[in-house]
């Protein structure tokens, strides 16, 4: 029974269903986007942006000791002359670097794709052949030259002796370098056969400009230096394995590592669902002795950027070249060879600078290999993200419609801290990267979608609630409806409610004396008043019948308070036309008297009416024994009238009872009041004068006639003008003439409205 209650209040409104259900296509919507089922640019950026974020935040900012770039600067190019520098300056630092500075592994973030022709040898050579042929001192002296000026064999020779890591480059662009082959390439870490018959995703050349086959034979170990570039031009990953034709040729931070770590074997790591022989897959990483390298689909490492540039000791090779850095600082250190000096540096854009240094690309990732610190994209990443897409966003399609725009905006807030925090967990301890942009996305989406929703809903609510009950509601009912307009509407029903009927007395004597522009003026102003005063009070305006009113209290807002608010505005009503009187004759108007009938109790409440016109109105019997009381004014010449229902129901008053009487349509008989002012508002003159009449109605109600005119004379000899006693004093006149009998019950008959 809970649950069934909870769906219709759920589903209590269209407005309810189609907000939901358009909550719930936005979930599906983004879910498809997760599953890349459909392809959304936007949020794919936005996810690297997120990716971005998340590593500046958490960025260790701070210089790794055990990495040394050894920097072709400004200074380096003033002291040794213009780039490029020839093979013997190479060999020259590789042999100080190892010899005199005990570094562990060094890497050239340099190309050697050109033989170097800078010594002269190739000229002298050719003198041999031509103008020097016959000079046998010469002759026996090149062999000497050669050796001497063989600045790429001297080269090679240094590269064969240490612990050297070379780099080259290539392109993906077949039409750009479909013809690009130059230098030689090194032996394939591995070739298509080391991974069966998987076809691998990786990151495949079509050219390459490689080392020339001197060096290439002479080095113990060659890497590429081709980032993977995102689609944002921004480089966050390293390609580990890049494939030419056969081959699968490492990276040039992962050779580095490899030879640091003493040539530690490599291993490729699949997962197990890649097993498929016949399928697609890609590496699920690769270890390096007991250094595990996680990879992305495309057999990429994440760049752990340790901070903004630099984050390594950069040492100019000048110092190297010439000896001028003290011995010992390089002890064990791995060094790269780069370039900072103007027209050679290699800027590339990076989550944490637009123009970072690509040697220190790999620098980080060295570093990163070292600490194990790569960041892993997990397996499960799109499944995970899936199911909580589902299992939140159907909670916000939900919930957000029945919360208030704070509390929405407290629960969202909530789940996005809560959703951060445990990405960034997983983030910064356990080295692991979950997508989060496009599910923050989705809860930002679904928020602003059901605030958006509210308003205009809510406005459209109170549009419609206006334009069915502005004419008679106050607006401050108005606006509390709107908060919740389907619990509102114009359909009829049975409620307890209270209704009040006003008229102005004479009003006909007072129409003639006027113009057509006087009257509508003062009627204008009246009918103002006596609306401000009911809708102060809550009530609502029924109609206005020329010069009278009809309002009730209890509907469209149901209200327990309703016949004490009622009885406020009828006292309020007769005051205020006293307090007019001085205006009305200012004016030139004449002073007006109003008589208010009160009465409570059941009635029919809704849109009646025929199918040309229609109002919001209450019927029923309790509504019209308030006209008849608001006709007996008239009859007893007081202001206001109210039933014994309104008694009860309302306690705050002094009260003066009128007469018993039996209204016309009416059998059985009931006590009528006058309201003489709030409690502890009403004078002892007039409480005095209620007791005194109290006693009378005693005495008539027992045939006493003597005593009850002898009481009504000492009322009236007080207040000479008062109709009713008048009254009281004609009908003990008219029972002595016609005595009522002994049976008789004390009330007055009515016959006529």
């Amino acid at each position: 029974m809970q649950l069934k209650a909870l769906i219709r209040r759920y589903f209590s409104s269209i407005n309810m269903v189609i907000r939901i259900t358009l909550s719930l296509a936005l979930v599906l919507f983004f879910i498809a986007s997760e599953r890349e089922t459909i392809e959304i640019p936007f949020f794919q950026q936005l996810e690297r942006h997120a990716y971005d974020a998340r590593l500046r935040l958490t960025l260790p900012k701070s210089l790794d000791p055990r990495i040394v770039i050894i920097d072709i600067d400004e200074k380096s190019l003033i002291a040794e002359g213009r780039w490029p520098w020839n093979r013997d300056m190479r060999a020259l630092m590789t042999q100080q670097l190892f010899e005199r500075y005990k570094v562990k592994v060094l890497g050239f973030d340099v190309l050697f794709s050109e033989a170097d022709e800078t010594s002269g040898l190739k000229t002298i050579e050719q003198l041999g052949k031509t103008d020097l042929k016959s000079d046998n001192d010469f002759l026996a002296l090149l062999p000497q030259l050669r050796k001497d000026l063989d600045y790429d064999g001297k080269f090679a020779a240094t590269l064969k002796n240490y612990p050297v890591v070379l780099s080259f480059a290539g392109g993906g662009n077949l039409e750009a370098s479909r013809l690009m082959k130059i230098g030689q390439l090194p032996p394939p870490t591995f070739t298509s056969d080391s991974f069966g018959k998987r076809r691998m995703y990786a990151h495949t050349l079509s050219g390459y400009s490689a080392n020339l086959k001197l060096l290439q034979e002479n080095t113990a170990i060659t890497g590429h230096i081709i980032p993977e570039l995102d689609i944002d031009g921004i480089i966050r990953s390293v390609p580990m394995l890049t494939k030419f034709e056969d081959g699968f040729y490492e990276a040039f931070s992962l050779a580095m590592y490899r030879t640091y770590r003493d040539n530690a074997p490599i291993r490729a790591v699949f997962p197990n669902e890649s097993l498929d022989p016949q399928g697609e897959a890609g590496l699920l990483r690769i270890e390096v002795g007991e250094t595990r390298i996680p990879l992305d689909d495309f057999i990429g490492a994440f760049v752990p950027y340790r901070g903004p540039y630099p984050q390594f000791r950069y040492i100019s090779a000048t110092d190297i070249l010439r000896g001028t850095l003290a011995e010992g600082e390089l002890n064990g250190k791995i060094a790269i060879v780069g370039t900072s000096a103007q027209g050679l540096l290699d800027l590339r854009a990076t989550p944490v600078g637009t123009a970072y240094p690509g040697v220190e690309v790999h620098a980080n990732l060295i570093s990163g290999f070292l600490d194990n610190r790569i960041k892993e994209k997990s397996e499960w990443d799109s499944q995970i993200g899936i199911f909580f897409m589902l299992l939140f966003g159907v909670f916000l399609s939900f919930m957000l419609p029945r919360l208030s725009p704070v509390m929405a905006t407290l629960l969202v807030i909530s789940l996005i801290g809560l959703t951060f925090g445990a990405n960034m967990y997983q983030w910064h301890y356990k080295n692991t990267v979950y997508s989060i942009a496009v599910f923050l996305m989705m809860l930002i989406v679904l928020y602003v979608y059901n605030m958006a929703f509210g308003f205009f809903v809510e406005a459209h609510s109170k549009r419609a609630i206006m334009s069915r009950f502005g004419e008679y509601v106050p607006k401050e009912l108005v606006t509390e409806m709107a908060k919740n307009p389907e619990d509102y509407s114009m359909k009829g029903e049975s409620r307890d409610m209270t209704v009040l009927f006003s008229d102005v007395r004479d009003f006909t004597s007072i129409s003639e004396g006027l113009t057509p522009d006087q009257l509508k003026e003062m009627m204008n102003t009246y009918l103002t008043d006596m609306t401000e005063v009911i809708q102060k009070e809550r009530g609502t305006i029924d109609k206005y019948i020329g010069d009278a009113i009809m309002a009730f209290w209890g509907a469209p807002i149901p209200d327990l308070e309703h016949p004490k608010q009622a009885l406020i505005a009828a006292l309020a009503m007769q005051k205020v036309v006293k307090n007019c009187a001085a205006t009305f004759q200012k004016r030139g108007w004449p002073v007006i008297q109003i008589g208010v009938g009160l009465n409570c109790g059941k009635m029919n409440v809704g849109d009646m009416g025929s199918r040309f016109r229609r109002a919001y109105t209450v019927l029923g019997d309790a509504v019209n024994l308030a006209s008849r009381l608001e006709g007996l004014t008239k009859q007893y010449g007081v202001g206001t009238l109210v039933s014994e229902n309104i008694v009860r129901a309302a306690p705050i008053a002094v009260y003066r009872e009128i007469d018993r009487v039996r209204v016309k349509g009416k059998r059985e008989p009931i006590s009528v009041y006058e309201p003489m002012g709030l409690i502890g508002e009403v004078g002892e003159q007039v409480l005095d004068e209620t007791d005194r009449f109290h006693k009378v109605l005693h005495r008539f109600r027992s045939q006493e006639w003597d005593e009850a005119e002898r009481l009504l004379k000492t009322l009236l000899y007080s207040a000479p003008d008062t109709k009713l006693y008048k009254v009281f004093l004609d009908q003990i006149k008219n029972y002595r003439a016609t005595p009522p009998g002994p049976d008789w019950d004390g009330v007055t008959n009515f016959t006529t409205k």
